[in-house]
């Protein structure tokens, strides 16, 4: 146990005296509204505490899929067979056609993919990393899973990675993981070292039918009273109801913590593996960064008992770095705009916005330009959306899945007319604002969109002129960007320049939305009783936003009071609906008070990964993978 004492000994707290530095020089930029980042924020200032350095350079990140085989597979507990576990390794590695492979492009990472107990003999797969335990577990529901010495063994080998990727220069980790039925396993782990019933923990994993969750449920309760694992001790807990990826994941985290550097966390199964690191290490939690909140009920159990709040909000059911991918992404987003807002007010960037402004006088514009726009909206291509459909039901993972990423990449190709939507759409930003702008407010624009690749249009309402010419301006702008950019993030600046961040929204909130947040006027009485001052903005977004689902634009909602707004217009014209995402509080709850893109940018980041999905990933024909035997899969998914 030598190597696993001395990681343990070698991990110390995250420095916080730099976050608090940190923070003091945002708040001093922000001009105490440091806050209206949200949940961004609290993302940005835990790496910096975990770099130990105020100006980290963008991360190297390496994607780690573990894979082991488990004998409770053979209590029929998943809609696969065990020998997936086998042919999705070879898929990673020969096909290339995984999730894993597909969300690692997206994100810039390395892949690496390593056997940990794979069941088989003379496993020779081109690129696979041996660092085999053993040849698969026993059945937890008849047994331990592993000797007290294997589990050490498991744990070790995954710090021995560890040490060698951050010597290669890899400081962020996206751990993953594949091996069937490894959700029983980790409903028994989170069971086991938070207090739970199996009841509480357990959930459907791969989308297994009602009758097979009942025996998996039971499993996992027999698992539990058989083998006693003791909370109190993370290593009885992996070696009597774990798997050898647990182990593994587990060392991978405690090998990275002592190195000082970032584990984002992804799924269930992650989750699951950081509980046995915290139990043997509690110090390696502020090495971790949560990436979203998916399907399986143990994950919030294991999240609570970790201290840690995920900001996406994506149903995700699979755990090959898919939800921390997308976070990996926001995280270099943020670290470009501290770039900028460290060096203020020194060193401010360049702003190099379109500016088009409002005409003086008011246009003519009647209800014959509304109800045509109204009355010649296009329907989604429905074949579109039902080949791209079948498509990825038909893509190697378990049906659903990937929750968010699939809905999307349907809504795509139904504004598209293309089943098959291609990857890097351009991306415009319209920004709708007053006369003067917030000096600051143009800063954090300028540098979320050259970290977004978006190019930014700064549309100037114009006060006293009828709310028709306010329309028909939004109009023109949402019609000319939506030509040539297929998403089109629509955002307003505060109405007053000098008013905090979020000013705009509460005060739409106040006036537009009840007390628990629905709207509390009809379609044709809202404009009525919303402030003067906000008219003009509203009476712009709306033309933009019709304009824009007319030429079939994929609309990102960013701020929230843009987001008020779009729920209004869409009461004016349910046929907009589904050429809008609704990115915060529906898929990210940050928080986030601020407007001018960095919400919008998550949005487009989601609609790039489902495309990068639906193009890369391969089919189960194609990747000569078994399909699902239970559940809706096993009717929907041909081989």
């Amino acid at each position: 146990m030598n190597s696993l004492m001395q990681t343990i000994a070698a991990i110390e707290p995250a420095d916080q005296e730099l976050a608090l530095k940190a923070a003091s020089k945002l708040a001093s930029v922000m001009e105490g509204d440091e806050d209206s980042f949200g949940g961004c924020k609290d993302l940005l200032l835990r790496y910096l505490s975990i770099a130990g350095d105020l100006h980290p350079a963008a991360p190297d990140k390496c994607t780690v899929i573990c894979c082991a085989s488990h004998g409770v597979a053979s209590e029929s507990v998943s809609a696969y067979p065990e020998e997936t576990t086998l042919q999705m390794t070879q898929s990673y590695l020969i096909g290339q056609g995984a999730a894993a492979n597909a969300f690692a492009a997206f994100a810039d990472s390395e892949i690496f993919v390593a056997d940990f107990g794979i069941k088989g003999e003379n496993i020779d797969i081109p690129g696979l990393l041996d660092c085999r335990i053993g040849n698969g577990t026993g059945n937890i529901a008849q047994g331990p899973a592993m000797s007290r010495k294997q589990a050490v063994a498991a744990i070790e080998k995954g710090i021995e990675l560890a040490d060698k990727l951050v010597s290669e220069g890899f400081d962020c980790l996206l751990p993953g993981e594949m091996g069937i039925a490894n959700t029983t396993v980790s409903a028994a782990i989170v069971a086991a070292l938070c207090g739970k019933t199996a009841a509480e923990v357990t959930g459907r994993g791969t989308n297994i039918s009602n009758e097979r969750l009942a025996q998996k449920t039971a499993i996992v309760a027999q698992a539990l009273e058989i083998n006693q694992p003791d909370a109190a001790d993370g290593l009885d807990v992996l070696a009597k109801v774990g798997g050898f990826e647990f182990g593994a994941i587990a060392g991978l985290i405690l090998g990275f913590a002592a190195h000082h550097k970032a584990i984002i966390l992804d799924g269930a199964n992650c989750a699951a593996a950081a509980l046995i690191a915290q139990s043997l290490a509690p110090a390696c939690v502020d090495y971790l960064l949560p990436s979203h909140r998916g399907g399986e009920p143990s994950q919030g159990f294991a999240l609570e008992k970790l201290g840690l709040s995920p900001m996406l909000y994506l149903d995700l059911r699979l755990g090959e770095a898919c939800g921390s991918s997308l976070l990996a992404k926001k995280l270099e987003n943020m670290l470009d705009i501290w770039d900028v807002l460290s060096h203020l007010p020194h060193d401010p960037v360049e702003t190099p916005f379109q500016h088009v402004y409002m005409p003086t006088l008011a246009p003519k514009v009647t209800n014959k330009t509304f109800d045509f726009y109204l009355s010649t909206m296009q329907d989604l291509d429905l074949p579109a959306m039902t080949a791209c459909k079948e498509r990825i039901d038909n893509l190697v993972k378990p049906l659903d899945s990937l929750g968010v990423f699939e809905q999307v990449a349907v809504e795509i190709a139904g504004i598209t007319g293309d089943e098959l939507p291609e990857c890097g759409m351009e991306r415009a930003l319209l920004c709708f604002t007053g006369k003067v702008s917030n000096p600051l407010h143009m800063q954090l624009i300028a540098a979320n969109a050259h970290s977004s690749q978006v190019e930014v249009t700064m549309a100037h309402v114009r006060e006293g002129l009828p709310l028709t010419a306010a329309f028909d301006f939004g109009r023109e702008q949402g019609e000319f960007l939506s030509l040539s950019c297929p998403y089109l993030a629509l955002t307003m600046t505060e109405i007053d320049e000098h008013a905090p961040f979020g000013t705009t929204a509460e005060l739409l909130r106040e006036s537009l939305l009840k007390d628990d947040g629905s709207l509390k006027y009809p379609a044709d009485e809202f404009l009525a009783h919303a402030p003067e001052a906000a008219q003009p903005f509203i009476g712009a977004m709306i033309g933009a936003i019709i304009a824009a689902a007319h030429n079939s634009a994929f609309i990102l909602i960013d701020d929230e009071a843009s987001e008020i707004i779009a729920r209004y217009t869409e009461l004016l014209c349910p046929a907009i609906r589904p050429y809008i995402l609704h990115v915060q509080p529906l898929l990210i709850k940050a928080d986030c008070t601020l407007s001018g893109g960095l919400i919008a940018s998550l949005g487009m980041d989601i609609g790039e990964a489902a495309l990068t999905m639906l193009n890369k990933m391969r089919t189960f024909a194609e990747s000569k993978v078994a399909t699902a035997s239970d559940g809706p899969g096993a009717e929907r998914q041909q081989h």
